[in-house]
């Protein structure tokens, strides 16, 4: 393969020739790989945008004769994670057949069904709209992207114009059609009526670029990407400011951040009057260039146009109107004043629904705002889980480098309303929703998890993880925290799981754990105490520095950790749950273990009082009182593992065993039985407890409560 050199500004070029000449000749597994790098660059696509494919020969497993099968990117994926199983692969003359029986625009969705008797590969994945948009085309590799650069001049009002005279007529126009069988009979009209054309521009929406190899396919989209983005960043402020000009200056990035921090979790109860959502923060210079601009309230209630960024952002933002310095001290006068926008524009949007139905419509879905801009702060973008609410914030950063391309050479076109409700109500979309797999227990849930680096905690967090839950590790051992983050990063992904070095005496750094927080993901819907220490030493030989360290970080750790998660759930309105991760010496006495059991007997206490207190804003207080969870726990350092082997008159190594024969079960408690325990009281089916305590002990008697 020879490969060409070309130095771009605006996109990457990724291509690996080593990778490559391994590939060669397996065409699938190069569109793959073509689509994977072209999927890492948001200025290409963005999460789930675009579609890319590819034809080969295959033997036809009931003929035996070779038959050009197509292998395109199925519903629902996304080109830079695209795997083998993401693909359709189909007949292309059954699938270029079709266009005898299609009936026209009136009857496009029961053509998605008909590309099921096109499937050649068993295995595939369900084909998408864009299916035929890939077929009716007949060359080898097909790229069909997203790029702002090109959606900017196809979102323009001369757009056509300018598309024919950058490209020199290399570039075909097709105007703005509803993704569908019908529009890839343009595509191919277009071809015809152009012959030896390089690409075609969809008005509004995006770019169709091809090639008879990978690479060719991968040079052109990058190259006619190029050249969309060096003509418009000529033009920028050439006639005028960029978006007019600068209307409202920027907090400096910390005052940003800390306003920012400290809004966001009003903004995700308001936006959580349906269902809980979770949040983004963005403040990047793209977003407060538009943000703080002259044109904001001209363009941002336009809406966008590209059907991949308004079907992720709804058809416009929610803007408001607050200083960027204003006094936020007052929650409760704060809340208030943005009640009433938040309910003008859930009318809005109802209104919205009701204008543009049909009569086979589904049901209004989620009248709130996904984005929300604060000129001089950012972006906050509310969804139902953290990566849908952060690729929300990222297609509405496209949207905003659209417009502001489309404004520097020529005028905005959003999509008319009425063409945005038939995608954002498109009974096909409304399917793909239905398929979704059913929430987890604590799915759009928020938990910051004390001393969650190891032992307990670790086990906590990571069956809230596993039951959906966003969740915060904290921990005061950086080395520590730093291999849990990237444990759970490797297994779960960025999006769920936040680090964040905490000490709990120290509430400065409980300051920062909280801002980094709700920036993180808006808010907090549960709280776990976990952190602690065990100091085991005989009455008389307790210093008063145990206690008070004893003191310090489990009763007043306890305390203040749950002071400032209460705080965030009071701003929310959404209710949440505080648990605390006692343990049986809050309710038995044991030898060697004054201060300790005192400070234990407190957490348990101050909990039923906090239970009693929070009642009134939903908030539940409960305790789990685990004993001798060994596995995985600081518990054996400092000492205490030998202090409490030598209160018991045996041996360190018999330790373990002693516990677990001491209880009624005669089994040892392990982490996973604490996690199952703390998840008992989040997780739903103890939604009416609050007060209550579970010994998790394996079963002891003077534990019993009474």
């Amino acid at each position: 393969m020879t490969m060409k050199t070309q130095n771009f500004k605006h996109v990457s070029y990724l291509w690996d020739e080593k990778v490559a000449n391994e590939l060669e000749g397996k065409e699938v597994d190069l569109l793959i790989y073509r689509s994977n790098i072209l999927g890492s660059d948001l200025r290409i696509t963005n999460y789930g945008g675009g579609n890319t494919s590819c034809k080969t020969y295959e033997k036809d497993p009931l003929t035996g004769e070779e038959v050009e099968i197509m292998w395109v990117k199925g519903s629902g994926g996304d080109i830079g994670t695209l795997t083998k199983a993401g693909l359709a692969g189909l007949y292309v003359n059954k699938l270029r057949s079709l266009e005898s029986v299609y009936r026209g625009l009136e009857f496009e969705d029961e053509m998605v069904e008909l590309f099921n008797h096109c499937i050649y590969d068993l295995k595939s994945k369900a084909p998408s709209i864009d299916t035929p948009l890939h077929s009716f085309l007949p060359f080898k590799h097909i790229d069909h992207l997203h790029p702002d650069a090109a959606i900017a001049i196809a979102a323009s009002k001369d757009g056509e114009k300018i598309t024919k005279d950058l490209w020199n007529g290399s570039i075909a126009w097709v105007p703005w059609q509803k993704p569908g069988f019908d529009l890839g009979l343009q595509l191919r009209d277009a071809l015809n009526a152009n012959p030896g054309i390089r690409g075609i521009m969809l008005g509004g929406h995006g770019l169709f670029t091809w090639g008879d190899t990978a690479y060719e396919c991968y040079m052109n989209s990058l190259d006619v990407i190029e050249t969309a983005s060096r003509y418009l960043e000529d033009h920028y402020g050439k006639t005028r400011p960029v978006f007019g000009g600068e209307k409202v200056q920027s907090l400096a990035p910390e005052q940003r951040k800390s306003q920012a921090a400290i809004l966001a979790p009003i903004l995700r109860g308001l936006a959580s009057s349906e269902k809980l959502m979770v949040g983004t923060f963005n403040d990047s210079d793209t977003v407060l260039q538009f943000i703080n601009s002259h044109d904001l309230n001209k363009l941002a209630p336009m809406g966008t146009s590209c059907p991949d960024h308004f079907l992720r952002t709804k058809i416009s933002p929610l803007v408001l109107d607050l200083a960027p310095d204003a006094d936020l001290s007052d929650s409760v006068a704060i809340k208030q004043s943005f009640e009433k926008a938040f309910e003008d524009y859930r009318a809005m949007y109802a209104s919205y629904y009701e204008n543009h139905k049909h009569p086979n419509s589904p049901a209004m879905r989620d009248p709130n705002p996904v984005i929300i801009l604060w000129p001089g702060v950012g972006l906050f973008s509310y969804a139902k889980d953290k990566q849908t609410s952060r690729v929300a914030s990222e297609f509405y950063i496209n949207a905003i480098n659209v417009m502001r391309g489309a404004e520097a050479v020529s005028e905005y076109v959003s999509l008319p309303l009425q063409e945005a409700f038939n995608i954002e109500y498109w009974l096909l979309e409304e399917a793909k929703l239905q398929r979704m797999p059913k929430e987890k227990p604590l799915s759009r849930k928020i938990a910051l998890v004390t001393g969650s680096a190891g032992g307990i905690g670790k086990g906590i967090a990571e069956k809230f993880v596993q039951e959906g839950a966003c969740v915060v590790l904290t921990d005061i051992d950086a080395g520590r925290l730093d291999s849990a983050l990237n444990e759970f990063t490797g297994k779960y992904g960025k999006d769920i799981v936040h680090g964040v070095l905490l000490d709990v005496t120290d509430t400065d750094s409980l300051a920062k754990a909280i801002q980094s927080t709700c920036l993180k993901y808006g808010g907090v819907d549960i709280i776990v105490n976990n952190a602690g220490i065990s100091i085991s030493r005989k009455f008389e030989e307790h210093s008063d520095q145990d206690w008070d360290r004893l003191h310090n970080i489990l009763v007043m750790g306890q305390y203040h950790v749950s002071k400032a998660g209460v705080d965030l759930m009071r701003k929310q309105g959404t209710g949440g749950d505080v648990v605390n991760i006692v343990s049986k010496n809050a309710l038995v006495a044991g030898p060697k273990n004054v201060a300790y059991g005192t400070t234990k007997a407190a957490q348990l206490h101050m909990s039923r009082l906090m239970a009693a207190e929070l009642a009134e804003d939903k908030i539940k207080v409960n305790v789990v009182n685990p004993d001798a969870v060994i596995e995985s726990s600081n518990i054996w350092e400092g000492g205490w593992a030998e202090n409490r082997a030598k209160a018991y008159g045996i041996d360190v190594k018999d330790l373990p065993q002693y516990y677990a024969n001491r209880t009624l079960l005669k089994e040892s408690v392990k982490v996973e039985d604490i996690a199952n325990a703390a998840f008992a009281f989040v997780g739903g089916l103890l939604s009416k407890s609050t007060g209550n305590m579970l010994n998790v002990d394996g079963g002891l008697a003077a534990a019993f409560p009474r």
